[in-house]
């Protein structure tokens, strides 16, 4: 299968996008410091850490979504509620947001390659399976993961889940613009002005949606298209095909902000690499 750039618009023998072709408590009182605060490698308070810091690192939320929790009066630290931005807290103290108690641990960053019939959720009220039911972890260890954005229940492929809050908020925010890379196999062959179609923009219901980049992944094959998008609406691939009258019949996200599932088989999963943690780091501006 090739493996290049689109040709220009209007030919028909376009190549797929890059990377698409091929199979594929002690009673402690928290402490105002301004200057924020130092940790070990691994992300763990070691001496005292700003309080929005320390919640961001316990994968509740960003710093700046913590700061509104802060601001609503939902944290508490060692019992107190607790108002002030500049807290600084210490190893020993006791945090609860919205009264649940939670803590930092080492984060980390996980690669699932995502099987088809099952959610991308912590937990699944219908009891149904769910992605985190896929990691061989002990509960607690567990208990802090979380899935970074969604892929629907019966879309596979590459999935990023991790603990570590300020990262997985900058890769979901619109403003970093993260690539996101699929293989959409059709029931009929899509033609080459509804190649056009999906580039230039489909209307949907919530709003105008674009693929950056679009095309046959191995020609004479017209069923199976490359996709390359930054955007990620709920459905919204699926939802784009369906005005076209297209029936999806498989979606596979290949490559997530440079990750992909290779050597990792369909249910499987592996840590990242530390390189992996500073490319993503590098591509949302946290390095």
């Amino acid at each position: 299968m090739s493996a290049g750039l689109p040709a220009k618009r209007g030919q028909k023998g376009r190549k797929a996008p890059a990377g698409i072709a091929g199979p594929g408590n002690t009673g402690r009182t928290a402490r105002s410091d301004p200057s924020g605060s130092s940790q070990n490698g691994e992300g763990a308070v070691r001496e005292g850490m700003r309080l929005n810091r320390y919640i961001a690192r316990a994968g509740v939320c960003s710093r700046r979504e913590a700061d509104g929790l802060i601001e609503r009066g939902l944290v508490k630290v060692n019992g107190e509620r607790v108002r002030e931005f500049f807290i600084s807290v210490m190893p020993t103290d006791t945090v609860e947001v919205n009264g649940k108690r939670i803590s930092t641990s080492p984060h980390e960053y996980i690669l699932l390659n995502k099987p088809k019939d099952t959610i991308t959720t912590k937990h699944d009220p219908k009891k149904r399976r769910t992605v985190m039911d896929l990691l061989a972890l002990p509960a607690a260890d567990k208990g802090s993961l979380f899935p970074v954005g969604r892929l629907d229940r019966d879309t596979s492929g590459v999935l990023l889940v991790t603990n570590d809050g300020e990262l997985a908020h900058r890769l979901m925010h619109p403003r970093y613009e993260v690539d996101k890379l699929y293989r959409v196999c059709t029931r009929n062959a899509v033609k080459p002005h509804e190649l056009d179609l999906l580039k230039k923009g489909i209307e949907l219901e919530d709003g105008w949606a674009k693929a950056d980049e679009v095309a046959y992944v191995a020609l004479p094959n017209r069923r199976e298209v490359g996709l390359r998008m930054h955007e990620g609406r709920n459905r919204q691939i699926r939802r784009m095909f369906e005005v076209l009258g297209h029936e999806i019949t498989s979606l596979e996200r290949v490559n997530y902000a440079g990750l992909t599932a290779k050597g990792v088989r369909l249910g499987k999963w592996r840590r990242l690499q530390p390189f992996e943690i500073r490319r993503l780091k590098r591509q949302v501006h946290m390095q």
